[in-house]
């Protein structure tokens, strides 16, 4: 196993990230070896692109690894820029003084395998030179973190003082845990359940399905051809956009109101569809839609009990240092998922509460509360 070269990344401003402070470089763990699937096909030519902040400590105990959602990537903190379509996800959570305080803790942020901002995912090269498109193997999330493990041991670490995500990171975080107990301290477990419900797999139907209805879709071989699904990927967003955020924020913030000078009873759009427009517009710049369609399948896949004896069984096997929280207004992965993961802690308990009117999104949001 090889890793690219070059200095930890420098530390954010403990408010944020500000004019003149350095930002985290994006690096590129590669894989030697085929990486091994649970279909039990292998994988050749992986790559994982990370970011870090904060030093390792000489006895290795002060790394954290930090899991993003499913259209989030390694940059945690820090502006767009080159390499960086988008700002941090995270600004106020991770820097000097902050809960993931980087002048103590070593933090290791992976972009997840089957994305599409720097690990290998469809739109990478296959060993042809080709890209992958329709033939990269379907995987799983516990084959994410089988990624993950060889990456930890390029940096030298044998155990996390803490994983921690949300959503997607929080099934991450759930599977890492389970599945290496002895290398996982502590866990952070946020906004997301023990096994995706039919509630979510219905959710995400419809969103899979507008993707491969977009005849530019071409069956999920259009990398290459100046063709991209943007109809089907801007419709998914929509969508998913709704189930993010709370029924009474939407409903406070737009009502009926129409989008400035546009009048719907004439062709125009009420205020929440520019809303919606806009946040699809912002996604199809920056994801690809092979990525969304594959990682949202692992998603409807995930089940920490499945091979485990069930979930009680699964989730006894976590850290007692475990804290699983969610979000008041969340309507896709509402608390009562949260809750049933704490009652089978090995030190059983109920979920920490974030009380916030954004949905599901009140993870990435509510930073006070996170952090608290």
């Amino acid at each position: 196993m090889t890793q690219q070269s070059g200095a930890f990344a420098s530390r954010p401003h403990p408010g944020g990230w500000r004019e003149g402070d350095p930002v985290a470089e994006r690096r590129w763990f590669h894989l030697e070896e085929p990486l091994g699937l649970e279909s039990g096909q292998t994988l050749p030519g992986v790559r994982l692109a990370y970011q870090t902040w904060g030093r390792p400590n000489p006895e290795g105990t002060n790394a954290v690894l930090v899991l993003h959602a499913l259209t989030g990537d390694a940059h945690v903190v820090g502006p767009a820029g080159p390499g960086q379509p988008s700002p941090g996800w995270w600004e106020g959570v991770v820097g000097p003084g902050l809960a993931l305080d980087t002048d103590h803790y070593f933090v290791v942020a992976p972009n997840v395998l089957g994305g599409c901002q720097g690990s290998t995912g469809p739109s990478s090269p296959a060993p042809d030179g080709r890209p992958w498109g329709s033939r990269f193997p379907r995987i799983t999330l516990r084959d994410t973190v089988r990624a993950e493990e060889h990456l930890a041991a390029a940096l030298g670490i044998d155990a996390w003082a803490a994983v921690i995500g949300g959503s997607m990171g929080g099934m991450r975080a759930l599977e890492w845990a389970i599945t290496h107990p002895e290398r996982v301290r502590r866990a952070l477990i946020l906004a997301c359940p023990a096994a995706t419900s039919a509630w979510q797999i219905a959710w995400a139907s419809p969103q899979l399905h507008a993707i491969r209805a977009d005849p530019d879709w071409v069956d999920g071989d259009y990398h290459g051809t100046e063709r991209f699904p943007v109809e089907g990927l801007g419709v998914a967003r929509r969508i998913a956009h709704i189930t993010y955020r709370g029924a009474d924020e939407i409903e406070t913030r737009f009502g009926r109101a129409f989008q400035d000078e546009e009048n719907p009873y004439e062709g125009g759009r009420y205020a929440v569809e520019s809303y919606l427009d806009h946040h699809a517009g912002k996604l199809v710049r920056r994801f690809d839609a092979a990525s969304y369609v594959l990682l949202t399948e692992a998603m409807n896949g995930h089940d920490v009990g499945r091979g485990r004896g069930g979930v009680a069984a699964a989730l006894a096997r976590m850290p007692e240092r475990t804290i699983v929280a969610g979000v008041t207004s969340d309507h896709l992965y509402p608390l009562a998922q949260q809750d049933e993961i704490a009652r089978h802690l090995p030190v059983p308990g109920r979920a920490r509460v974030i009380d916030s009117p954004h949905g599901h999104d009140g993870f990435l949001i509510a930073t006070d509360q996170v952090s608290a």
